[in-house]
């Protein structure tokens, strides 16, 4: 009988051996030239096939009208991100920062599609790390071992440790492929996490970043795998910062009025809308910035400038929605109204510097010294992080609100308005009537509350007319009350 068990033996180890060399090569297809499925998302909204009716069997890959070639508004860091995409740079690892809406993905998927996203495969972060780990093995084409038929033979569950362990099986495994795949090709496979930032800001989400960050410096210092981080909020760069040693941060701002312009042009081309005068692109542009993603919008209206008006208004109510002010609050809302005060203090003081530069900046016009297109070309107003802890007089809002797109943050721990759009929104709030009266009103209204949480309520009982109670405090602090009834 023990005889019978051999073939079942020798047929348990070649079936093991076939497997794991299997798990390989299905991981480096999912980083061979052609089908990506991120790629094939972002692209496939941008073509449309088109029936020739003179010839059924001739079907046509165009272009939509419809869609904004966006891939065309080339951005400066596009060289450089051609160049890590492509696995030209070796030997560090990146993280894109920079607002939503900059274009961060876009450059991305522009240098996958230059090179049929050979060597290139991206995962999308997620708050639930369960969820997280099926994109990260949909991305590498990997299961797991939840497609191995081993599990006759296992008395564990390979899946009983967490995400956090399934995760590290397929760094490993993709480690295996990039060495392979290094000998064979001689540069290095690209993995993209993009916006980490949906990683949660806790002890949980700061271990899972940390785990890619270990791989990450190893890799790069082997030059077998260049990791791309995206992030639209700050907080991932100050985790990271304590460990990197071979992280370059790639920072991805707005676009200047002059190429704002053209890109806008460009877009204004490919809609089939009808041009407008270059007064009317400036005009729209002066209230939106120079945000790709708001670039889009109003290219696409009919009335660009009625378009960013709009935007202004949603804009507006979304900010005021967020952070709006009430005077005289009840106490259940008082850390909401703490916050919404102390983010108002920020925000008036880049009105403020907004108006200060514009005041200082028309004197030089009138000078001769500035030409007068300089107005429409302002930065953002900037300030430390430190000065801004001190002008909201709190240490732990300026995280809320980069999180809420209300603020950004650079790595030089400068902070700017998310946007021009919310500049403009925040400044005719600020400019309002009475502003400055309610949100002192809302400040007092917060200290009268904390005022009465402080304050103790005492009552004497049996307490007759006529009677004395005397009150002392001793050295220790501690109250003393003696009871003085009339004789």
């Amino acid at each position: 009988m023990k005889s019978d068990y051999i073939p079942v033996f020798f047929g348990g180890v070649a079936y093991l051996a076939w497997y794991k060399a299997n798990v390989l090569t299905k991981i480096e297809d999912a980083f061979s030239a052609g089908y990506d499925p991120a790629l094939e998302l972002a692209t496939r909204a941008k073509r449309r096939q088109y029936v020739d009716p003179q010839d059924p069997e001739n079907i046509l890959l165009l272009w939509d009208t419809d869609t904004p070639r966006t891939e065309h508004l080339r951005r400066k860091d596009q060289d450089r991100i051609d160049h890590i995409l492509h696995g030209d740079e070796v030997g560090h690892y990146y993280l894109l920062l920079g607002p939503k809406g900059t274009g961060k993905t876009t450059m991305l998927f522009d240098a996958m599609q230059a090179n049929h996203a050979e060597g290139v495969s991206v995962c999308e972060a997620h708050p639930d790390l369960e969820v997280f780990r099926l994109r990260l093995g949909k991305a590498l084409n990997y299961e797991y071992y939840e497609d191995s038929q081993t599990g006759l033979f296992q008395r564990r569950d390979p899946r009983e440790g967490g995400p956090g362990l399934d995760i590290e099986r397929a760094l490993n495994k993709l480690e295996k492929v990039a060495l392979r795949y290094s000998d064979k090709n001689g540069k290095p496979l690209v993995l993209i996490l993009n916006n980490i930032h949906f990683f949660k800001n806790d002890t949980e989400g700061q271990n899972i970043l940390l785990q890619f960050q270990q791989h990450a410096e190893a890799w790069a210092a082997s030059g077998i795998i260049t990791v791309v981080f995206s992030s639209d909020d700050f907080w991932p760069f100050l985790s990271m910062r304590k460990t990197a040693s071979r992280m370059h941060v790639v920072s991805v701002k707005d676009l200047n009025a002059k190429e704002a312009l053209h890109a806008t042009v460009k877009l204004r081309m490919s809609t089939g809308w009808s041009m407008k005068s270059e007064e009317d692109f400036k005009k729209a542009i002066s209230i939106v910035g120079g945000r790709l993603s708001y670039l889009t919008k109003i290219a696409k209206s009919p009335d660009m400038l009625e378009q960013a008006q709009h935007m202004l208004r949603v804009e507006k109510a979304w900010l005021t929605s967020q952070i709006g002010l009430i005077p005289d609050h009840d106490d259940d809302v008082m850390d909401e109204q703490k916050w919404s005060s102390c983010s108002w203090l920020l925000l008036r003081e880049f009105v403020k510097m907004r108006q200060a530069d514009e005041e200082r900046l028309r004197e030089q016009i009138d000078a001769g010294e500035m030409p007068p297109e300089a107005l429409s070309d302002l930065p953002l107003p900037r300030l430390s992080y430190y000065r801004c802890r001190q002008i909201m007089t709190r240490t732990d809002f300026l995280e809320d609100l980069d999180r809420a797109n209300i603020i950004a943050m650079d790595i030089h721990h400068d902070v700017t308005p998310d946007s021009e759009l919310l500049l403009h929104a925040a400044r005719q709030v600020v400019e309002e009537e009475g502003f400055d009266q309610q949100l002192d009103d809302v400040r007092d209204r917060v200290d009268e509350i904390e005022s009465l949480h402080r304050t103790r309520e005492l009552t004497f009982k049996d307490v007759e007319a006529g009677d004395r109670i005397r009150l002392s405090v001793d050295k220790g602090g501690a109250l003393l009350v003696e009871d003085h009834k009339p004789s």
